[in-house]
């Protein structure tokens, strides 16, 4: 699902989605086997409304995954579940990141669908295991490390 505002400012929004699905199905040794993934392109009030309902927390996040039923009772690849990401918490993060949109799209939908397939950062080990993950699947596809600690400015001296 893809709205009118995210058309308008990031139009290759679905694409980028996809591709970054594929590559963490790939990255995470998932090659055989369908199923399919939602991905849900809201904004702000729908991810604030979810945090709320399912995690308890009352504000907007970036990126929330729901994981869905691999198998339909009949034994046929279902659902792996939904990624469902805020526009404007996105935005936001990526400008304060000084990072391009599509890039810091990319790596969220990456996160999302590692929760899905089990992926988790509860504890210390569990996040270094997901980040090297995220990390070597962005790198693949061109973008630089998102953990890694941005680079400083030289501090120049007025004249």
């Amino acid at each position: 699902m893809l709205d009118r505002i995210w058309t308008q400012r990031l139009p290759e929004a679905g694409r980028l989605a996809r591709r970054a699905a594929r590559s963490a199905l790939k990255g995470a040794g998932r090659t055989s086997g369908k199923g399919e993934i939602g991905l849900v392109f809201g904004d702000d009030a729908l991810l604030r409304r979810l945090n709320r309902t399912y995690r308890g927390i009352d504000k907007p996040t970036n990126v929330l995954s729901f994981a869905g039923e691999p198998r339909t009772p009949s034994g046929e690849a279902g659902s792996l579940g939904e990624v469902i990401l805020a526009r404007q918490t996105l935005v936001g993060e990526a400008r304060a990141q000084r990072k391009p949109v599509a890039d810091h799209l990319t790596h969220l939908v990456v996160h999302g669908v590692l929760h899905l397939l089990g992926y988790d950062h509860e504890t210390d080990a569990e996040a270094e295991r997901m980040e090297r993950l995220e990390t070597a699947i962005l790198a693949r596809l061109g973008i630089a490390d998102p953990y890694a600690a941005p680079p400083r400015r030289r501090m120049t001296r007025r004249r």
